[in-house]
């Protein structure tokens, strides 16, 4: 039944699907064509790639030899592998570990993912107000690092609770968090387009862990579980940093009139 719902939304996703900016004035006049043209204006003026190139399959494959975009896929990987792990095995953890019942435990699961929808906004609105990227994945992962142990190790079944709430929420607030520090540093249609199927195949490999880190022959505290979790949430921290560092290093090379960043004048890195 599930399927078929899925079907039917993807068809009905079909037809109403509004295009591009270029020809979003033509799908159910959902922009005018003076708003379309304002929406291709700041596209132009932040990254002028409004409208795609023609393809080509090197066009598509040359962003594979920049580092960057496969450190931002490692980002995502780690970010799933997190947050899969807790979706899978929470109920479980809650039922095995805490020694909540099965209605309780399936009830347990909802409230720290409103509170991960509460963080995923608050920070959103934060990175964007500031305008930075980077400084919010790192403040979540540490977060879900508070919460981890926390969840793992307090003999309290309060406090473990409490650390299901933080790892949850900084693990899920941090997936809007990642896409839009890829985003805002890549320019270029088919680059983008690369880097969109790099970050949701790496995703999809973090599914895949995330389903293998909670194991049962760990229950009931899955402490290696907790482990591997620190350690992703370790990596993403490691990562940011080090493309910061070399975001800040291209900025200041651009601005002295040292370097075009991704081929566009006036292009600068959003750290």
């Amino acid at each position: 039944m599930e399927g078929i719902i899925s079907c039917i939304i993807a068809i009905i996703g079909a037809v109403f699907l509004v295009d591009f900016p270029e020809k979003a004035h033509r799908s159910w006049r959902f922009l005018s064509e003076a708003e379309c043209a304002f929406v291709i204006r700041r596209v132009n003026k932040d990254r002028g790639d409004a409208v795609a190139d023609d393809f080509t399959m090197g066009k598509f494959l040359r962003p594979a030899l920049d580092l960057k975009i496969w450190g931002f896929a490692l980002i995502f990987f780690c970010l799933t592998t997190v947050s899969y792990a807790i979706a899978y095995f929470l109920p479980i953890i809650l039922q095995q570990g805490m020694g909540f019942g099965v209605g309780a435990s399936q009830c347990l699961v909802a409230p720290p993912y409103a509170f991960a929808g509460i963080l995923m906004y608050s920070t959103a609105w934060v990175a964007d107000k500031y305008r930075m990227r980077g400084p919010i994945l790192v403040l979540n992962a540490t977060i879900a690092i508070i919460g981890l142990p926390i969840m793992g190790f307090a003999t309290n079944n309060g406090a473990r609770y409490f650390g299901v709430f933080l790892v949850t929420a900084g693990a899920n607030a941090n997936i809007p968090a990642c896409m839009a520090y890829q985003a805002n540093n890549i320019r270029g249609q088919w680059k983008r387009a690369f880097c969109s199927a790099s970050l949701v195949g790496f995703g999809g490999i973090g599914g895949i862990a995330g389903s293998l880190v909670f194991r049962s022959q760990d229950a009931p505290d899955y402490h290696p579980g907790i482990y591997a979790a620190i350690t992703c949430n370790c990596l993403i921290i490691l990562l940011v940093g080090l493309l910061s560092l070399h975001f800040a290093r291209s900025n200041r090379k651009a601005d002295r009139g040292e370097k075009i960043i991704e081929g566009q004048v006036g292009f600068r890195y959003t750290i």
